[in-house]
Parts: C-alpha cells; sequence; structure tokens
C-alpha cells in the first residue's frame, strides 16, 4: 500500500457554500485538505456552518489516514457533508470542521 500524503492548508479566502439558494457556509477561514488521488477539500469551522440546516446520515466510512467520518444530509440531498469528529493524529487540525461535496463558490 502506498502512503498517502495528506497536507494541510490554512486560508483566509473568503469561500461559501450553497445548496437550493440557500448559504450553507460563508467562512474566511478554512483549512483545504490535499491527498493524492483526491480533488482539493476545504474543511469549515463549524462555527460558520448551518449546521440547524444539517442531519446526521446513516452513512459512516473510514479512511485509514484520517479516521472515522459522519456525513450530514440537507432534506432529500443525502451525505453533502462529512466531519472528523476524532481524527487521526496527523490531521487532527480538521477535527469537527465540515467539509462539503458541493461546489465551493468564491
Amino acid at each position: 500500500m502506498q502512503d498517502a500524503r495528506i497536507t494541510l492548508h490554512p486560508s483566509q479566502q473568503r469561500m461559501q457554500v450553497r445548496a437550493d439558494g440557500v448559504l450553507l457556509a460563508d467562512p474566511t477561514d478554512t483549512l483545504e485538505l490535499r491527498e493524492p488521488g483526491y480533488p482539493p477539500r476545504h474543511y469549515f469551522p463549524r462555527k460558520d456552518v448551518r449546521m440547524d440546516l444539517l442531519t446526521v446520515s446513516e452513512t459512516t466510512t473510514y479512511c485509514p489516514f484520517k479516521g472515522h467520518a459522519v456525513y450530514f444530509s440537507l432534506g432529500e440531498r443525502r451525505d453533502i457533508a462529512w466531519s472528523y469528529e476524532e481524527p487521526m493524529e496527523e490531521v487532527e487540525a480538521i477535527a469537527g470542521r465540515v467539509a462539503f461535496y458541493l461546489v465551493v463558490n468564491k
């Protein structure tokens, strides 16, 4: 198995996530996670995410480099976001942050 090299890059750029015209996140301090073979993903501080609109889904996954992820849905849109509540030590900075599959508008 190849070692995955995950890197985290703080971003001060304003990022927004919208679904069906609803603004779900609008922070200026995301962490961009880069992992070989995957597109870069921005992890949003939970305080800047409309968690009141998201519901925890039954989906969970495991990554040997990041740990266990829980997923969130928005109404009928299943599993549009995920979070590592207790990630591996190497990426502990993403703990509790939320990433989205939706297109992030800058």
